[in-house]
């Protein structure tokens, strides 16, 4: 079967593609910029912007299915940067597929679509978009996926994957910024250190992305139109980091700061970058960030197994 795949050359994307290539796919990878290695794996690289819509089409002409893993993540930053990317990249994504007569596109999502600054504690997939966001990257993903979602047709099947702080080998994100924190002595414990979270290895991810494109092929009465958490746990978020910490030779993390120093803080924090209308991503602290250190965010999977 030939396959799409955006975002290519990122932790999740790059792993789908191997095992994409080991089950036999024939795979097209399409990321803004070049990754040699995808090349000499055997996949057909095309270099582009999901923001242009024809270069789009052109690359995924003849492919039968669409895995958009492409996604700008990031805690602060510039607003057009994330709409061009989650929201008009999706759409985007959706017109190329139709175009191009793809039938079978799997948008890899987030649960943080749905957090607003409450803890989620076990809900399922009806539980509603917030009425306020506390991050460009969620607004822009929920908005994202409400348009894939919504274009579920028997043209194009669609669905959405929400899977939650993915880890394991590869991993350049999530367990490298924490050792990262801390190293330069930046880590606490935000809150009282118990608020559980859902977490998903790798391949555990990958294998949730293909049985949901399989679904989506031979039982699209089952799962087309639908959105799914996907995760393991839940597990104690400071727990879970501190066991990185300690299996990595670090010390585990004592320090504590309580939520609503933390939150005032990051709300100073955005304050100021955005008077000073400054486009870095990586600022010491967020109110979505503070909230996510400290709230329980951990969901139902039920809806995916039964599916």
């Amino acid at each position: 079967m030939k396959i799409f795949v955006t975002g290519g050359g990122g932790f999740l994307g790059l792993s789908l593609i191997k095992q994409l290539l080991k089950e036999g796919h024939d795979v097209t990878s399409f990321s803004r910029s070049e990754y040699p290695a995808l090349k000499a794996m055997g996949v057909h690289h095309k270099q582009g912007n999901i923001a242009d819509l024809k270069c789009l089409t052109v690359a995924m002409k003849g492919c039968d299915v669409c895995f958009h893993v492409a996604s700008k993540v990031a805690m602060f930053g510039k607003k057009d940067d994330f709409i061009q990317t989650n929201t008009l990249g999706a759409q985007n994504i959706v017109k190329a597929c139709l175009e191009s007569k793809v039938k079978y596109l799997v948008h890899t999502s987030t649960p943080s679509v749905v957090f607003g600054n409450q803890s989620l504690e076990n809900v399922d997939e009806s539980v509603p978009y917030p009425k306020k966001f506390y991050s460009l990257y969620a607004m822009t993903k929920a908005n994202g996926e409400k348009f894939v979602l919504s274009s579920n047709s028997e043209k194009l099947r669609t669905l959405s994957i929400r899977p939650h702080l993915i880890f394991g080998p590869g991993d350049r994100n999530l367990i490298p910024g924490v050792f990262d924190a801390f190293d330069k002595g930046k880590l606490k414990i935000v809150g009282n250190g118990q608020n559980l979270v859902d977490v998903l290895y790798i391949d555990n991810a990958v294998d949730a992305h293909l049985k949901a494109m399989k679904q989506l092929i031979h039982a699209p009465e089952k799962c087309s139109g639908k959105a799914y958490f996907i995760g393991q746990g839940p597990v104690k978020l400071w727990d879970f980091i501190n066991q990185a910490l300690v299996l990595s030779g670090r010390k585990a993390v004592v320090g504590k700061v309580p939520f609503m120093l933390s939150y005032v803080i990051g709300f100073f924090i955005e304050a100021f970058h955005k008077v000073t209308m400054s486009s870095k991503e990586k600022l010491p602290m967020t109110r979505f960030v503070s909230m996510q250190l400290s709230k329980h965010h951990y969901f139902s999977h039920k809806n995916a197994a039964k599916d």
